[in-house]
């Protein structure tokens, strides 16, 4: 029996995390983790993965008569219950925790706009009517504001509908907040967090940190002096919402 399992990690292991993949695509809870342009191979993959693990367990029975199992040693039955524990870990964990988007705290680590947003972003707005800017989202604003903090480029480009996750601005935290998004490239390992601040004091007594909420108003000369931001967006509405089915910005 301890033969077997050593024998046979790689392969639980393989079948485990294959099963698993195919669930998420399944629950639409992929998404959560890649790119969409990348489902559906992962989804050809995992399911390439899971016929050879068939194919390689109905091969091992129909030579298991002929070829007999040598005693496993103390270290390989060790290993080969390790390897199966671990495959079950994985697949009950994946079953009991639902997957969940990533929150404020892995914003803050990666550090909120530290990276390049739309560069394309100003060019865009500067010739866009008012239903494209209506559609704008948090990565055209960031990249935006990363590239002018001129008020009057924004005086007839207000903020309409902007959904995204509550993040505290960690200079101004009682007064500023950022709508969030996170932009993936490919998987969650490479999300970068985006954000447009609002002004907002005692917003802490309205929304939690991580909820999500759409906000509509204008930019503004941020009026907290201990605010980094040069701009805020100075709200006209700020509504909870649910978490958007793609959470993600692609």
């Amino acid at each position: 029996m301890w033969s077997s399992v050593q024998r046979w990690r790689g392969v639980a292991l393989i079948g485990a995390i294959a099963a698993v993949a195919i669930w998420l695509a399944v629950t639409g809870q992929l998404v959560l983790y890649i790119h969409p342009r990348y489902i559906v191979f992962t989804v050809v993959m995992a399911a390439i993965a899971l016929v050879l693990v068939v194919a390689a367990v109905a091969s091992a029975a129909s030579r298991r008569a002929r070829d007999p199992e040598a005693p496993a040693s103390r270290r390989e039955r060790v290993i080969g219950l390790l390897a199966a524990a671990t495959a079950g870990v994985f697949v009950i964990g994946m079953l009991v925790l639902p997957p969940a988007t990533l929150s404020q705290a892995t914003a803050q680590q990666r550090q909120i706009n530290a990276t390049a947003a739309d560069l394309d972003a100003l060019d865009e707005a500067a010739s866009a009517d008012d239903a494209a800017v209506a559609r704008f989202t948090v990565r055209e604003w960031s990249g935006i504001l990363r590239q002018t903090s001129d008020l009057s480029f924004f005086a007839d480009k207000p903020v309409t509908d902007l959904v995204g996750f509550v993040a505290p601005d960690p200079d101004a935290p009682e007064d500023v907040f950022y709508v969030s998004r996170f932009v993936i490239t490919c998987c969650a390992v490479d999300a970068q967090p985006l954000g447009v601040p609002v002004h907002l004091p005692g917003w802490q007594e309205r929304f939690a940190v991580d909820s999500w909420v759409s906000v509509s108003g204008s930019f503004v000369a941020n009026p907290s002096e201990a605010s980094q931001q040069p701009l805020v967006v100075e709200p006209d509405a700020v509504e909870a919402v649910e978490q958007p089915s793609e959470p993600y910005l692609f």
